[in-house]
């Protein structure tokens, strides 16, 4: 008796490649989309950051900067198909300021961040964004900017950032540098955010975004999907007295990577 051979899973091969056709083509209309409604909502929110922000001085400009952002997030997530869950808040203690230190994994993760988190908050940024005329000036409002090529600019900012804690206001780091694009939950860490924490005696939360990378992918760049966000704080973690970069670094970071692997959505 002859046994038949033949792939029996190329129709089911085909229908996924046909979906996987469809979907990068929606991904890329629904990213024009999306920058339209970036630009779009940017423009409106140009008259109270003007008005009421841009002139004044800190931290009165952060804080108010920082409430403007929120109104203008919800209101483009929304537009886009990406609402923002977030889950954590009461780990924010009222009077404290905190390092606030987040996974990144997608360029959506920079506009949702520091509106996401409680409080007047900057974050750490590139300083090439800063020339795009207009955005430039929103950027660098929220941003304590970084020439990574610089020595001198890389010994600033660390200043700037113990300024930004003495304003009363948090700051907010990527550790991971740059974008993560492997198969690891988090790539290694820097040391910056770690020397900050035991330069001022502050203690760090671990905010985790979730699903960043499924409505922005890294590797596909002008790409978006309507993927629902969630941002997550994780209770602070103290400075342990004696405790050296590497050690909190690495306390930090299987942290945070225990808590993506426990609680990442299927």
């Amino acid at each position: 008796m002859t046994r038949l051979t033949g792939n029996y899973n190329e129709p089911e091969t085909f229908l996924k490649k046909i979906m996987q056709s469809i979907k990068n083509i929606f991904g890329r209309i629904w990213a024009v989309w999306g920058a339209l409604a970036f630009v779009s909502t940017m423009i409106v929110f140009l008259i109270p950051f003007f008005a009421f922000c841009y002139f004044q001085k800190e931290p009165i400009k952060t804080n108010r900067f920082i409430l403007y952002s929120r109104i203008w997030m919800d209101i483009f997530l929304f537009l886009v198909g990406c609402p923002l869950k977030i889950k954590g808040r009461e780990n924010f203690l009222k009077g404290q300021t905190y390092i606030v230190v987040s996974n990144h994994n997608a360029l959506i993760d920079v506009p949702v961040s520091s509106p996401g988190i409680p409080g007047g908050n900057k974050t750490i940024a590139k300083a090439e964004m800063a020339r795009i005329p207009v955005f430039g000036l929103i950027y660098q409002t929220g941003s304590i900017l970084v020439d990574r090529k610089n020595e001198k600019s890389r010994r600033d900012s660390f200043v700037k950032m113990r300024e930004v804690l003495d304003m009363g206001l948090h700051m907010c780091i990527y550790p991971e540098g740059t974008r993560n694009t492997t198969a690891e939950p988090l790539k290694p860490f820097h040391d910056g955010a770690f020397r900050l924490a035991l330069s001022s005696g502050k203690s760090i939360i671990p905010m985790i975004i979730f699903n960043s990378r499924k409505a922005n992918p890294p590797t596909k760049g002008f790409f978006l999907l309507p993927v629902k966000l969630y941002m997550d704080f994780l209770p602070e973690i103290k400075i342990i007295p004696g405790e050296t970069v590497e050690l909190l670094k690495s306390r930090v970071h299987e942290t945070m990577k225990r808590y993506i692997l426990q609680h990442s959505p299927s």
